[in-house]
Order: C-alpha cells, then structure tokens, then sequence
C-alpha cells in the first residue's frame, strides 16, 4: 500500500503546497496590479475554489471512462499553465485568469479515487488519513515558505515555483504510481448523476462537506485578522498560533480513523467534530484575550482534522465500484463551494453584522448539523473477500448477482482477483464459493 499511497499523497499535498503558498501575500499583491479593487481581489483569492468546484465531476466522471493517470495528468498541466499566467501577470484581470485556470485542475477526486482504486477496502481509512496529513503538512510548509521566499525573490517567483511543481508532479506520478487494476464490474448502467445527488446518505455527506470547509476558509480568514487588528499580533508572530493547532490536530487524525473504521463510529466521530468547531468558534468570537482565543483555534483544528482521514473514505461507503469518480467528484464540489462562499460570504457579514453575531449563528448550524448527521447510519460492516479465480469460477460469476446477502462484487482483471463485499453476519464464504465453483 505504502509504495502505491505516498506517491499520490505527495502529488496531491505538492499541487494544494501550490495553491497555499500565496495565500498569505496574495492579497497585498493583487492590490497593487493594474485594474485591482478589494471586490477583483476576494475573487482573485477564492476564484481557485469556484473553478474546483466546477470541475470536479467532470474530471472525475473522465477519470472513470478513460483513466486515472491521463486525468490527473490534464489537471497537473492546466495547474502548471494557471501558474505560469499568474507569474507574468501585469494587471488584475490576468491574475484572475491563472488563478482561474489554476483552480481548473480538479483532480483531488481522481487521486483520491485512484487511491481507493489501489488500496484493499479495509486500508482505505489509513490511506486517507496519510494523504490528509501530507496536505496539513503542505499548508504548514507554504504558510512559512510563502511570505519567505516572497520577501526577496517576489510574489511571481512563488507561482514560477508552482508551476515547476506540477510539472515535477507528473514525473512521479508516471515513474512512481502503478497503474490502478481493470476492473469488471457488474454494473450494465452508467453512472447517473441523479443517483448520486438523490442518495440520502451521500446528501448528508456533501452537506458535510460543504459547512466543514466553508468554517474552514471563515477561520483562515478571521484568525489573523483578530490577531493582528485586536490583540496587535505582527504577521511574523502567527506560526505561534498555527504551528500548536497543527500539532494538535495531527494527533486527533489517528485515533479519529481507528474509531471510525475499527469500531464503525463513523456518525459519532463527525458529532463530535461539529461539537469541537462550534466551541471553538464561540471560544474565538466571545474570548477577550489571546488565551483562550488560541484555545479556540486548537479546539477547532482538532475537530477538523478528526473529520479529514475518515470523510473521503466515507463517502466512498455510499458509492458503488462504477461510481466512485463520480460521487467523490460532486463531494469534493460541495467542499470548493464551502471554501469560496466561506471566503466571500464571511467577508461580508463580518463586516457588516459583527464576528458575535456570526459566532452564535455558526453555533446554531452546528447543532441542526449534528441532528442531520446522527439521522445517517453508519456503513454496515461488511466483509470483503478476495478469490484468486480461473476461468471456470469467471464464467458462474452471474451466479453472485442472486445472493441478496452479497452487497457487491467485481473482478480486478489486472490481478485476476475477484472481490466480494458481502454480509458476513447472514453468509459465509464456503457458500460464496460454492455458487462460483
């Protein structure tokens, strides 16, 4: 598993290091160019995220039809374009381009479909919580690396870099990433859409999604913000808050995995999450000193990174074999639109209503969100069995399709190996393999 994750983790935290690292200079940038007002600004900011979520299910309904690394090879390169517009901007509008077509490079669902492609079922909570901490790693580094550089090399040699980066990303995907199994499916229909988005399970799973980033991108936003203006913290001083809720963080994602599959405590995990991000967000809009507002911002990492290793995997509970470009396409897209009205919408109403107000709003959202998520089951347990076959048990495969116990099955051509996902808890295996022998 290892040789097949830590590639594609690498790709993904590499391509997100690249959209992080001008995060904090960005804004000052911008202002300065030919054209710039703060509303051309914001959009330059979140323009990446508004692109992501429109692209998302197309990439991930192309990877399903005509490959995983082709995709993923298309997003790294319109990523490397983005970037290099970006880099010789001279006015506002240019920059809103490359960052356009930065964020076009949709293809967070496809390497995390390809990496459920290459993982046993069983591994794929760890395989994400791998490639969750690679990407918190990635946005540590880039909120130290970014104002750095930019100090003395300038804001356009970050997006050179990034450029540079997502064209090195595609020489480790093709020299380092095995190619994902054929899969024979049972599947005659196509994936539909409106299947997916008519799920009740995966309804309240993008919903998930979509609040978890947009308190995401409002805490980006208003955690400086109140540092600097309230409590006159410098620019340089802000990794004292990070660096803590970093680390906090990374160790929540562990125990939240193992809970969550070891134990099939998805649900629980995610309540308790929300509960963590709306004391946080009380503890950060009502705390009066520096304390208890750093509190906050740990309390509110803690609960986000305990969401992380266990929400892809999740989402990919509810989907079957054909469907899961697909499905991890249309979540993904509810998260980008989360980090994008985050951004816009939490701009405005701090402004204008106040962080108190918008501390107790959130709150209550968080309760009617744990009351939605406490309605979704968690994922039966279901057994996964894997039969090396010849081409006797091939042709009495159709024999599988009469057991109602057997939830799904599919053959990984590339390694002649049939999957049976089944309940272990009202069939066995010998009966499994005695309808196939």
């Amino acid at each position: 598993m290892i040789k097949s994750i830590l590639p594609l983790s690498l790709i993904i935290a590499l391509r997100f290091f690249g959209l992080f690292i001008v995060l904090p200079v960005l804004s000052v940038y911008a202002i300065n160019l030919y054209g710039a007002t703060t509303t051309l600004v914001g959009i330059v900011i979140g323009g990446y995220a508004l692109t992501q979520m429109l692209f998302q299910v197309p990439f991930g309904v192309m990877s399903d039809k005509l490959g995983r690394k082709g995709t993923i090879i298309t997003g790294l390169l319109l990523f490397a374009i983005g970037s290099i517009f970006c880099a010789i901007a001279n006015d506002i509008l240019m920059l809103m381009v490359g960052r356009f077509l930065q964020g076009a490079g949709a293809i967070g669902a496809v390497v995390t479909a390809m990496i459920s492609d290459l993982v046993k079922e069983e591994q794929r909570p760890k395989a994400m919580a791998t490639m969750g901490m690679f990407i918190g790693m990635s946005f540590a580094a880039s909120m130290l690396l970014g104002p750095t550089i930019s100090s003395f090399a300038g804001v356009p040699t970050l997006f050179y870099l990034t450029a540079v980066i997502a064209l090195g990303s595609i020489v480790i995907l093709v020299k380092m990433v095995p190619n994902p199994p054929k899969i024979t499916h049972t599947y005659e229909k196509k994936a539909i859409v409106t299947d997916v988005l008519l799920n009740q399970n995966l309804i309240k799973m993008n919903i998930t999604n979509f609040l978890q980033k947009g308190l995401m991108t409002f805490a980006f936003m208003i955690i400086p913000m109140v540092l600097i203006n309230n409590y006159e913290w410098q620019m340089s001083d802000l990794w004292k808050v990070y660096l803590p809720a970093m680390i906090f963080g990374f160790l929540a994602m562990a125990p939240a995995a193992i809970l969550a599959e070891k134990k099939g405590k998805f649900k629980e995990i995610l309540a308790i999450g929300i509960v963590f991000f709306a004391v946080s967000y009380l503890l950060i809009g009502l705390s009066s000193g520096t304390l208890f507002f750093i509190i906050g911002v740990v309390i509110f990492f803690v609960g986000f990174n305990m969401h992380e290793p266990i929400m892809q995997s999740l989402a990919t509970k509810f989907a079957k074999v054909h469907q899961r470009g697909l499905v991890l396409g249309i979540f993904n897209s509810f998260g980008y639109l989360g980090t994008f009205l985050g951004g816009v919408l939490g701009g405005i109403f701090f402004e204008d209503v106040g962080l108190e107000t918008i501390v107790y709003t959130i709150a209550i959202i968080c309760v009617l969100w744990i009351i939605l998520i406490l309605t979704m089951p968690n994922p039966a347990k279901k057994k996964v069995m894997y039969i090396e076959i010849n081409n006797d048990y091939r042709n009495n495969t159709h024999k599988l399709d009469t057991i109602s116990d057997i939830d799904e099955w599919y053959i990984n051509d590339t390694e002649n190996v049939l999957i049976v996902k089944y309940d272990n808890e009202k069939i066995d295996e010998d009966t499994i393999l005695n309808q196939i022998k």
